[in-house]
């Protein structure tokens, strides 16, 4: 009962996304059935710290990375500190744990070639699905949105004539992300194309299929995956690769970390100084190469 209270508050009120719902619940569940085998009680209120501490024993045993436990605990962390906000328990047997030391996770970017590269093969404008590709691509690298944030675009969010979009972002919170010449080019002519495959039904989603509905976000990954496939050789393709690309590119050219902090739709800057690592690597090899004292 309190797990369904716990999901309810983190959809309901906390305004988590679905899928990260989806997490938290297969975390706690993971714990639950651990908590259940060695203690014979499902009721995991009553757990202390020693009890939890062995599950993540248990955990490290099993081979799991530090990462993937850390964020098991968060889960769990979280659903004390609902407890504790309900009233349901009086201390949070996490609230001094200590997470486990993980490897910084190294996101490298597309280059502005192999972004060009991708593009100049994706010049038909006569075929639906060429135009809509063309577009996502550059909906990602121009604007930096998250990719569920693409697939809930709307047609009534795009304003061609102010040269903007709405964009609909964690936790509900709307911002509004401006739109270079090119992309509202690709844009009209997407229009067109997708007002003729519709053929005068109305389907209030940006993005469609060929076959007229919502794009989803597999379908969206398998586009970028398959076209950046052929122009690049990084491990990861992926659109959150193509966000990262947009956050660096901006950070290199001098943008100011406050301003894509917001163009990135983050609420804080810790979030955003993840980006700034490509950025610092650049600014170091400008100075290298530019300092007198180094010529020496």
């Amino acid at each position: 009962m309190l797990i369904s209270q716990f999901i309810d508050y983190l959809l309901l009120e906390k305004k988590y996304a679905v899928h990260t719902v989806t997490a938290y619940k297969a975390d706690l569940i993971s714990f639950i059935d651990f908590f259940q085998k060695e203690y014979h009680t499902s009721n995991i209120s009553e757990a202390n710290y020693p009890q939890i501490r062995s599950w993540i024993v248990e955990l490290v045993d099993k081979g799991i990375s530090n990462r993937t436990i850390n964020r098991k605990v968060s889960s769990l962390k979280t659903y004390y500190k609902f407890l504790l906000k309900t009233e349901q328990i009086d201390k949070n047997p996490l609230a001094k744990h200590q997470a486990l030391k993980a490897p910084k996770k190294l996101q490298i970017p597309f280059s502005a070639q192999e972004v060009d590269d991708v593009l100049v093969n994706l010049t038909d404008d006569t075929d639906f699905e060429s135009v809509r590709d063309r577009l996502i691509i550059e909906l990602f690298y121009a604007t930096g949105i998250r990719r569920i944030e693409l697939v809930n675009l709307k047609l009534s969010d795009v304003d061609i004539n102010n040269a903007q979009i709405k964009v609909l972002g964690k936790r509900n919170k709307e911002r509004y992300v401006p739109l270079l010449l090119s992309v509202c080019e690709t844009l009209e002519r997407y229009v067109l194309l997708r007002a003729d495959l519709l053929e005068n039904q109305e389907v209030p989603f940006l993005i469609l299929t060929k076959k007229g509905v919502k794009i989803y976000e597999t379908l969206v990954y398998r586009i970028i995956n398959s076209y950046f496939s052929k122009a690049s050789s990084k491990v990861k393709k992926s659109p959150h690769i193509l966000r990262h690309s947009f956050a660096t590119h901006l950070l290199n050219e001098g943008a100011n970390l406050n301003a894509v902090k917001e163009l990135l739709g983050h609420s804080s800057l810790a979030a955003t100084q993840v980006y700034t690592h490509h950025s610092v690597a650049q600014l170091t090899k400008v100075y290298e190469q530019s300092h007198p004292r180094n010529k020496k």
